[in-house]
């Protein structure tokens, strides 16, 4: 519509000078008269027109300026220009609805930066480079605590010292992923959780959580937990001692009613159930607190399933179950034989346990395979013909004290740690921990161990 009207503006001026030369050819008797009319006039529409023109592109000039500087209506229209109203006008339009987003955008950032102000937690956000954008108060304060101030364009590195926040931030600007970590100190007698995840356009942003609180209960629970069950042991020992020894002397048997003896029985089975879960709960600790030290070496595979099936042949008797290994593979991995052992030894009780088909005892088998990959592993597998276990199950068989049928646990003797720490002891090893299971088909509890050619 504009480009219209301003050829029509032209075009009239136009026929306006060829009017003024046909008049002049009429009228005037000498040609060259005639030529001078000509050339007036030529310039005359060239003048005009290039005034046209200069004034359309100054009021566009002035109108696209408007979307910039947020111009109300009718802050850029010229009465001597109509014909660009209506670009002037939709330009007015656009303004004043930019101006609005930028009103509403600079609101959001404005709430934004409260709610971040209000937190407990320490927040940042850096560049691409790793330079501070932005840093709510928490994170000033804390900073101001430890090391100095915060200032927008100021390198990380500069700011906060401790290593593990600086390989956290650096780890989500490389690998573009969210890095974890705790506990880290960055003040004395105070412990935080960093977390950095990466921003879409770039840079990251970074979360120090204070679990200093948290820290110091999960670290009385776990030293309570230790020594009661220290404390509980010796007692326990004792009165399973006791009692074994009065249900093994004839005398006594020579004296005691049926009744008495089987008093006796199940004190004593109650008792070594109690010691077997102080036992538990004191691996558990040591292995919270990070006190059980493992010590990876290689061990051929061969070997590892040697001695696993040898642990467990005094209770594979007595369960009258049956234990077969399917595959010896000749290559090394990195474990600590003893702490695998245990792995092993809970699995295959387990198995035993709850892969009974009826009056039977359970059959079991002992897999081992090589898994190709980037990361060369050794899978093995524990695998019983029982039940199978429910899939809601399946997800929260690994946490601490659950059990899918708690009466059949109590009466193997079951505490509910022993896959927990089995998984832990794997995790430990850099490997893998699942369970696989169809309800009438029996269960497979599967591990992996990094190779050994792997490792080096």
């Amino acid at each position: 519509m504009v480009r219209r009207s301003l050829y029509l503006t032209l075009l009239w001026r136009a026929a306006i000078g060829a009017l003024v030369v046909g008049a002049a050819v009429l009228v005037m008797p000498h040609w060259w008269m005639v030529l001078v009319v000509g050339l007036v006039t030529a310039a005359w529409v060239s003048w005009v027109s290039t005034l046209v023109v200069t004034n359309a592109v100054e009021a566009m000039e002035s109108a696209a300026g408007a979307v910039g500087s947020g111009l109300g209506e009718g802050g850029v229209r010229e009465p001597a220009f109509r014909q660009m109203d209506g670009l002037a006008y939709a330009l007015e339009l656009s303004a004043a609805e930019v101006k609005k987003r930028l009103e509403a955008s600079a609101e959001s950032r404005g709430q934004l930066e409260a709610l971040l102000d209000s937190m407990q937690d320490g927040v940042t956000s850096v560049d691409a480079g790793g330079r501070i954008v932005w840093a709510n108060r928490p994170m000033q304060r804390l900073v101001a605590e430890s090391s100095g101030t915060v200032r927008a364009g100021r390198s990380l590195v500069q700011t906060i010292r401790a290593p593990e926040v600086l390989r956290c931030v650096q780890e989500a600007l490389e690998q573009r992923k969210v890095a974890e970590l705790r506990p880290v100190s960055l003040q004395p007698g105070r412990i935080f959780a960093v977390s950095a995840a990466p921003m879409p356009e770039g840079g990251a942003v970074v979360v120090l959580q204070d679990i200093t609180r948290m820290e110091q209960v999960e670290r009385t629970q776990r030293e309570f937990v230790a020594n009661v069950s220290h404390e509980l042991r010796t007692p326990l020992t004792s009165i399973s001692g006791y009692v074994e020894m009065m249900l093994e002397d004839q005398r006594i048997a020579a004296v005691c009613t049926p009744q008495m003896r089987e008093f006796l029985e199940a004190i004593y089975k109650s008792a070594k159930r109690m010691a077997r879960l102080t036992d538990d709960l004191l691996a558990m600790a040591k292995v919270d607190s990070g006190e059980q030290k493992l010590r990876p070496q290689p061990v051929e595979v061969s070997l590892l399933l040697g001695e696993a099936e040898d642990a467990v042949a005094g209770l594979v008797r007595d369960r009258q179950g049956e234990l077969s290994v399917e595959a010896y593979p000749d290559i090394e991995v990195m474990a600590d034989l003893d702490a695998i052992l245990q792995v092993f030894s809970n699995l295959i009780e387990n198995a035993l346990n709850y892969g009974k088909s009826g009056k039977k005892g359970a059959t079991v088998v002992l897999r081992a395979a090589v898994v190709p990959g980037v990361v060369e592993e050794v899978q093995f597998c524990v695998e019983d013909f029982g039940a199978g276990i429910a899939s809601e199950h399946l997800g929260r068989l690994f946490e601490r004290f659950y059990r899918v049928d708690k009466a059949r646990s109590r009466e193997s003797g079951g505490t509910g740690l022993g896959l927990a720490i089995a998984k832990h002891i794997v995790e430990a090893h850099r490997g893998r921990m699942w369970v696989e299971s169809d309800l009438g088909r029996g269960s497979r509890f599967c591990f992996t161990l990094p190779c050994v050619r792997t490792e080096r």
